[in-house]
């Protein structure tokens, strides 16, 4: 099984969904950004690592949210999901097709990838309980 990393990315309220890219497997779904676990990094190492890959950002990362399995068709995987705090680069495209700021309650209006979807669902349980004030600060 495959482990990959997943961010829960933070500002003024609103969550960063990414889209996947045409021509990838997943095309056209929303998700956490984030990559796979390589030999040797801690969970923490690889997200901060695929972050800057994928967006030319320099991040912090944050508390463990919850974790998620899924069998795909070409890989299986177990996704970490952790708050991740942008410290300073500008977002730069480099793996999807587009991102979004968007409200937790929106996220149910979302396509997500199918290991993405327990973790859209915790945020909105934990937003409609009010335990999300905000995610970088107070949290939890």
């Amino acid at each position: 099984m495959q482990v990959v990393t997943a961010a829960v990315i933070e500002k003024d309220s609103k969550i960063l969904v990414a889209k996947r890219r045409k021509g990838d497997r997943l095309e056209n779904k929303w998700e956490f950004p984030g990559g796979k676990l390589e030999q040797g990094e801690t969970p923490e190492q690889c997200l901060r690592r695929e972050l800057f890959e994928e967006f030319g950002i320099e991040t912090a990362i944050g508390d463990f949210i919850c974790s998620s399995r899924f069998v795909y068709s070409h890989i299986s995987i177990e996704l970490l999901a952790y708050r991740v705090e942008h410290l300073s680069g500008e977002f730069t495209l480099h793996e999807h097709e587009e991102i979004r700021w968007v409200w937790p309650s929106e996220l149910e209006s979302y396509e997500f990838a199918d290991a993405d979807v327990p973790i859209a669902k915790k945020l909105m349980q934990d937003y409609a309980k009010g335990k999300v004030k905000d995610l970088q600060g107070d949290g939890y």
